[in-house]
């Protein structure tokens, strides 16, 4: 029991919104937005962005550590692609660390394995709103 309430005083809070900017390869710069909601170790919400929300997948918790997955629709020239992208972090002080990174990639309109274009690990930080 002792070891189980420690472990959950360790556990960091993700809940709430947290906002931070990741800087791109080609100069500028794109906001992010997170609504986290936490329970235990589960973790669900969404992404906003300018036009749109995306749910995230598969969020989880373990302490300090978190993991979760967006799947969003990507153009590609003429091309809608469905495309996996994992978070991975921690909490650091009043910040979260953040790393993004495409894992796979199919053509929304026959399901086929689309190449990943611009795949790269990119770190970024947020700050919770108060």
């Amino acid at each position: 029991m002792t070891s189980l309430l420690l472990a959950a005083l360790l556990a960091a809070d993700f809940s709430g919104i947290w906002v931070g900017t990741i800087e791109l390869p080609n100069g500028r710069t794109e906001d992010v937005s997170f609504a986290f909601v936490q329970k235990g170790s589960v973790l669900s919400g969404k992404q906003y962005d300018d036009m749109e929300s995306t749910p995230i997948v598969k969020g989880t918790v373990s302490r300090d550590l978190i993991s979760f997955v967006l799947v969003r629709q990507e153009q590609a020239g003429n091309e809608i692609n469905q495309t996996r992208i994992r978070f991975t972090g921690r909490a650091v002080g009043d910040a979260i660390e953040l790393f993004r990174e495409r894992e796979a990639s199919t053509r929304s309109g026959s399901s086929a394995g689309a190449f990943l274009r611009n795949n790269v690990r990119q770190g970024f930080k947020l700050r919770r709103l108060r």
